[in-house]
């Protein structure tokens, strides 16, 4: 029984020293102390009006979506399309979305109508995916709340073109 009593004793007295403060000299670590340095004055103006002047710091907005995929396009992909199924769509796709890219993820587990999907790094639409389905030779992505924001066709063997609800080009290829 006693050396229980020693042994408990001895496991406190262990952990209690690994609690102890260290105190360290603070003269033998202090650094000397930074030097002033002189600030240039502040100057001031008034900006120009917003628009004003022979050009903006931004561009204009456009008036069109650039590349984006027309109706006439996407007649054209749906009736050359290859035919598709759900399980050669799973798994990690790139994503090419108007300019930019991003990672897309399809799984098959079931989610409303569809199957669980999504995105990382992606902008716009892309960014509220939740699911996919396989419709004939499309493939239709969807947000979370059941929405189409996207459509694809098979256009080779690890490659699929349509655009999204906004008519931004899509492109998905491994």
């Amino acid at each position: 029984m006693q050396f229980r009593y020693a042994v408990t004793a001895a496991a406190i007295g262990l952990s209690l020293a690994g609690c102890q403060r260290t105190a360290y000299n603070n003269d033998s670590y202090s650094a000397p102390p930074l030097q002033a340095q002189p600030v240039p004055s502040v100057q001031s103006s008034q900006l120009p009006p917003a628009g004003a002047g022979n050009g903006s710091q931004f561009p204009a907005a456009p008036t069109s979506v650039p590349n984006a995929a027309n109706p006439q396009q996407q007649q054209a992909m749906a009736a050359s399309a290859m035919d598709v199924t759900k399980e050669s769509m799973v798994g990690s796709w790139k994503v090419s979305n108007g300019g930019s890219s991003c990672d897309m993820f399809l799984t098959l587990t079931n989610l409303g109508g569809g199957s669980r999907g999504g995105t990382r790094g992606c902008a716009g639409e892309l960014t509220a995916m939740g699911s996919w389905e396989v419709s004939g030779k499309q493939v239709l992505l969807k947000n979370r709340d059941g929405s189409t924001i996207g459509t694809v066709y098979k256009t080779a063997d690890s490659r699929f073109d349509g655009s999204t609800a906004s008519g931004q080009p899509l492109s998905l290829s491994r």
